[in-house]
């Protein structure tokens, strides 16, 4: 169950990176524009969120510990920034999805430390 929930949540953050980099305003507020630094930050997020979730897979689904911990404790404390980024653009899919992401993934490493 900790490999699938953990899991779900690297693919989610992944596909939501692609996802934002073929629409950028679906992290914005309702009618607000698309501008030059929204589709700069969109590629920016995914030039990050796409090697971690890749990482994350890769270590969770071949039964890798080493360094599993740190792994997840750095996925979770970005979660928690992505959660509060959402919650200052009043995103709520982005508050709460990233903010269940990051309970998995800190309370996973709790669990496992």
């Amino acid at each position: 169950m900790v490999v699938v929930a953990n899991s779900f949540c690297a693919l989610v953050s992944g596909g939501s990176s692609v996802a934002a980099v073929l629409r950028p305003a679906l992290g914005l507020p309702s009618g607000e524009p698309v501008t030059a630094g929204v589709s700069f930050y969109a590629r920016a997020y995914a030039v990050r969120a796409l090697p971690l979730s890749v990482l994350a897979l890769h270590v969770l689904l071949t039964g890798s510990t080493a360094g599993l911990t740190g792994l997840l404790i750095v996925l979770g404390l970005i979660q928690v920034g992505d959660s509060a980024l959402g919650i200052q653009q009043r995103n709520p899919g982005m508050a709460i999805g990233a903010g269940v992401a990051a309970a998995v993934h800190l309370s996973t490493a709790l669990w496992l430390t």
